[in-house]
């Protein structure tokens, strides 16, 4: 055989090798916080749903055709509905991304107070109603809706404050309304949060780059390890595939195949990181702090009016707050919710014991409902903390009050969590944790999840949801009398480094599904937006201050020590 031909040979071979090695890099390990997956075929995958069509197309140009059973037709008429109900405001279609100037400037916008129809006088019961107009950086008005903006009234002077309705005309005006709860001078907030060009491209990221916090789990068997990605869903055609979803919830979790180990080598589970460099730098300027992020917007004259006390006639005609969606309000730094809860304040250590004697508390979801616990175990003198060898953010955690009979549980919900190291032995779903629970007149159960949920497609929490409630559904018709609360999503500060992973519009967009979701069951929803929102002073913070984290408990403890049965819908 000639040389030529043999040289022929080993180029061959050598690039056969070189393909190989690139191959197995791609499966194994790629770590680094820069890393961008590369994009893939979209695979023929022929479902008759167009809605199952959408959840499975969860990464851009992938599919993923391993998520799990196609829901019922009736999840199916649910999930459509679900996302019906968060639908939001585009700008028009076909016309190209604008220039920065033509986009939403909350420093050209302004408000006006709309004069009451009792000549500039307001009173207890009546509604304050605000206009909105949305002005670009040149000062010229907008055109189209999709802003995002929230609204407040409050009174720092009664440390009272209440949420406001903002109502989008789609056409560059808005409308916030407002109920008038207390008398006295009362000032209106107002903030854009993102604009509406600026919520196309959260959009986006959410729909085709969910990928955006990847998460990672470790391999090991003696001295050899190796640390493989995870995720809801991943691309078959990177490498074969452990499949983690839970046999008994249905909830999905998969990591890559190690390349020398079998997948119950499985150790742990924790955040990979964030993908950088996603969006243009054209793009990069609609989320710029003290610029267009969560700006306040001013009002064109006055921003307080005076509320008088209320007249002696018929509010019969008046809307009340609840047909504002109010929830409840502060007066005096203390919450006062609507719907049939007495609230009660819960000051004394002692009234808080008398409430829970007897009772089992078990709280399940992120950090925001860790709050809870900590809360409890700061003001219990009695409540004793067990040491059960588990990371003070991750859990499980555990408090007992032995005299009084006091038990007190959390535990982190499973997976996606962007949290430090856990085990795989301490990963547990909820819908599994409440499955497990007797229930009873002593038992308690508080629910809070949706911070590790923002940057996936909906369908993803529809799913989750679905499964808990379909477990709490299972837990009140065996147990009636267990008292189940549910906290709701909050408003949070926001930064231009992380808006890509945590934004409000994300937020909202859950807290809206969990709303929906868990309506006519028996549950408390305690409304953390609105208790974030409303509050007079406090800013908004993914981990609410201690004053609102005391409300929040005091509801829940209103809600099990209530007299009587009263059911929440």
């Amino acid at each position: 055989m000639s040389r030529n031909v043999w040289k022929y040979i080993v180029s061959i071979l050598i690039l056969f090798g070189l393909i190989f090695l690139l191959r197995n890099i791609t499966i194994e390990q790629n770590w680094n916080y820069q890393r961008v997956l590369p994009l893939y075929k979209v695979q023929n995958w022929i479902q008759s749903s167009n809605l199952y069509g959408s959840l499975l197309r969860f990464h851009r140009n992938r599919t993923c055709p391993h998520l799990g059973q196609p829901p019922s037709p009736e999840e199916e008429l649910e999930e459509r509905n679900l996302l019906d109900s968060i639908d939001w405001p585009q700008p028009p279609s076909g016309s190209a991304p604008p220039a920065l100037t033509q986009t939403s400037d909350p420093a050209h916008s302004l408000f006006a107070i709309v004069p009451s129809q009792n000549g500039q006088r307001w009173y207890v019961g009546d509604q304050l109603e605000v206009q909105v107009h949305l002005h670009d950086f040149k000062g010229r008005p907008k055109r189209y809706g999709g802003d995002l903006l929230l609204a407040w009234l409050h009174s720092p002077k009664y440390k009272a404050g209440v949420a406001g309705q903002v109502l989008d005309h789609k056409n560059g005006l808005y409308s916030a309304r407002f109920p008038l709860l207390w008398d006295g001078s009362a000032q209106v907030g107002l903030t854009m949060v993102h604009s509406s060009e600026a919520v196309t491209v959260l959009r986006r990221m959410r729909e085709k780059q969910p990928d955006r916090v990847y998460f990672s789990s470790i391999f090991r068997r003696g001295s050899h390890s190796e640390k493989m990605e995870c995720n809801v869903c991943l691309p078959q055609d990177e490498g074969p595939l452990c499949n983690f979803t839970d046999p008994h919830s249905g909830d999905q979790w998969y990591c890559y195949k190690p390349k020398m180990l079998s997948c119950d080598t499985r150790i742990d589970h924790a955040i990979g990181g964030y993908l950088e460099n996603l969006i243009t730098k054209k793009e990069s300027l609609l989320f710029k702090s003290d610029v267009n992020l969560k700006v306040p917007i001013h009002a064109s004259t006055t921003d307080t009016i005076n509320v008088l006390p209320a007249r002696n006639e018929s509010s019969s005609q008046k809307p009340g707050p609840m047909q504002l969606g109010t929830s409840g309000y502060y007066y005096q730094d203390s919450w006062r919710p609507f719907g049939g809860i007495t609230m009660r304040r819960f000051d004394e250590a002692s009234a808080i014991t008398k409430c829970l004697t007897n009772k089992l508390v078990y709280m399940y979801g992120d950090s925001t409902l860790r709050q809870w616990f900590e809360y409890l175990l700061t003001v219990l003198p009695e409540l004793k903390e067990f040491n059960l060898q588990s990371p003070k953010k991750v859990g499980p955690l555990m408090a007992v009050d032995s005299t009084h009979k006091i038990l007190l549980e959390y535990r982190f919900h499973g997976p996606p969590t962007r949290i430090q190291p856990i085990t795989v032995s301490k990963l547990r779903y909820i819908a599994n944790e409440l499955d497990g629970l007797a229930g009873g007149p002593d038992t308690v159960v508080a629910l809070g999840i949706w911070a590790h949920f923002s940057t996936f497609p909906v369908e993803v929490y529809v799913r989750r949801l679905r499964h808990i409630r379909k477990a709490v559904v299972r837990l009140l018709d065996r147990a009636p009398e267990t008292v189940v609360v549910v906290r709701t999503a909050n408003p949070q500060a926001l930064t231009q480094d992380f808006i890509l992973f945590k934004s409000d519009w994300f937020s909202l967009q859950l807290d809206v599904v969990l709303r929906v979701m868990f309506k006519g069951l028996n549950v408390l929803l305690v409304d953390a937006w609105q208790m974030c929102l409303a509050h007079p002073y406090h800013p908004h913070d993914l981990h609410p201050p201690r004053t609102i984290v005391k409300n929040m408990v005091d509801m829940m403890l209103s809600y099990v020590c209530r007299d009587g049965t009263k059911k929440i819908v």
